[in-house]
């Protein structure tokens, strides 16, 4: 019985040697769209901001599915947590099943719907057929993107994390040899621009998911996790992760929604502005990955412990997370604001462009002084099993930001610097009421 066993302490040491690995997992992978980014940067100003765009469109269907492997996650480090391993495996061939039938339908919508959609969404049409472009070469990827997010999600709860650094610098190697060849024509490949950039991603995700499988096949216990065969589809179970699952499926969509919105009233302050915002969410994802690393450990570990039955400990393994998430991201945030001309020239050689990022990136590093709190609190909600309470959390952070992003952006049309404090907005709305719940103590009842 979980009651009977003691529970893990979780010392700075331990938390660092899981969240190492899944932190190296998200440079590489975050490097798929700096790469993208980077390219696109070097062919022309249209292509880098449709890049943004499209980026963020793809992000927004990809975060249906990914948001389903996070709740099945939680679900799997709770089973971890309880001893039952074999059901983890039990968990894992239920979300690939439904996770493949998600991305048929997916597929099938966005080819009906995205020409609409990319038509009524940009003002510009050269910004919204290269957009366009991009999606319809990036979407076959899902197939290989959804099977991959629930290794992903296996091998986190499991606390089994360093797997994902050999599997993504594998597929960040891939996407930068891929995109050299189909964006700029090498081998005899024509020179595809924006689309080239989609089909390298989409053959990089295909390498991962391939790794992954040799990486399990080879090197996991697959008997002692119940991977080693499959028990057979039942509908029962996949309502079961769902009660979880549905819940931050519709968090993570909505929240890069709001990206999307975001970028959209950017859209119509004219192609500049968007292919500044375009750097800027780029270099914050190097902040981001860093502080998702542990959010991501905080939500795992939280769970596990809770399935030891040693509710108490989470608040103090809540605040080991939060100082140790600080010191790791002050320290590139620090940086970043010193050579902010250093960082841009990864994304783009124009010098107007470069000139004109700089106040929105310091605007940008002085956000995650907020927005650490904000996201490790959130995922220590996450992981209490309470999806649905955190979901709603944030769609009230969220109701609050696009307000503001609304205000801002369509109706002041300040400088595209002034933009950017959106995110102190959203990073104080989420650090209050996700603090405020966790302080509560409401979420200790909670059975998954």
């Amino acid at each position: 019985m979980a009651m009977t066993r003691t529970a893990p302490i979780y010392s700075y040491r331990q938390i660092w040697n899981i969240a190492y690995p899944i932190l190296i997992s998200l440079v590489m992978e975050q490097m798929i769209g700096m790469t993208d980014a980077a390219f696109m940067g070097r062919v022309g100003e249209v292509e880098l901001g449709a890049s943004a765009i499209a980026g963020v469109y793809y992000t927004v269907i990809f975060m249906i599915g990914f948001g389903f492997s996070i709740g099945s996650q939680i679900i799997i480090a709770r089973r971890n947590g309880e001893g039952n391993y074999a059901e983890t495996g039990n968990i894992f061939y239920h979300g690939v099943c439904f996770l493949l039938g998600l991305a048929v339908l997916t597929v099938i919508l966005s080819e009906m719907f995205s020409p609409w959609l990319m038509g009524k969404m940009v003002s510009s049409d050269e910004v919204a057929g290269a957009a366009l472009s991009y999606v319809r070469w990036r979407l076959p990827g899902l197939f290989f993107a959804y099977v991959t997010a629930m290794f992903r999600a296996f091998y986190v709860g499991t606390t089994q994390t360093r797997t994902l650094t050999l599997n993504s610098i594998t597929m960040v190697l891939s996407n930068v040899v891929f995109n050299w060849i189909f964006v700029f024509g090498k081998f005899g490949v024509p020179a595809m621009g924006i689309a080239g950039a989609a089909i390298g991603s989409t053959l990089a995700e295909l390498v991962s998911l391939i790794f992954f499988i040799v990486y399990t096949m080879t090197r996991t216990d697959c008997v002692k996790y119940g991977l080693n065969k499959f028990q057979g589809f039942k509908f029962g179970k996949l309502k079961d992760m769902l009660s979880v699952s549905v819940w931050t499926m519709i968090q993570n969509t909505v929240s890069l929604s709001t990206w999307l919105i975001f970028f959209l009233f950017i859209e119509h302050l004219g192609e500049r502005s968007l292919a500044v915002s375009n750097i800027i969410r780029n270099v914050s994802g190097l902040m981001w990955m860093v502080l998702m690393a542990f959010s991501s450990t905080c939500s795992s570990l939280v769970s596990n412990i809770i399935g030891y039955g040693s509710q108490d400990s989470v608040r103090g393994l809540v605040l080991r997370i939060l100082k140790i998430s600080y010191a790791a991201v002050a320290v590139l945030a620090i940086f970043i604001a010193a050579f902010p001309r250093l960082i841009i020239r990864i994304y783009t050689n124009i010098p107007d462009i470069i000139d004109a990022s700089v106040p929105s990136l310091w605007v940008l590093c002085s956000a995650y002084l907020i927005t650490i709190p904000a996201n490790i609190f959130f995922q220590a909600v996450s992981g209490t099993g309470n999806t649905r309470k955190a979901f709603f959390l944030e769609l009230t952070a969220l109701c609050i930001y696009t307000l503001y992003c609304f205000t801002v952006i369509h109706v002041v049309k300040a400088d595209v610097a002034v933009c950017w404090t959106a995110e102190h907005v959203y990073g104080l709305a989420m650090a209050i009421l996700c603090g405020g719940y966790l302080l509560s103590g409401k979420w200790k009842n909670r059975v998954i």
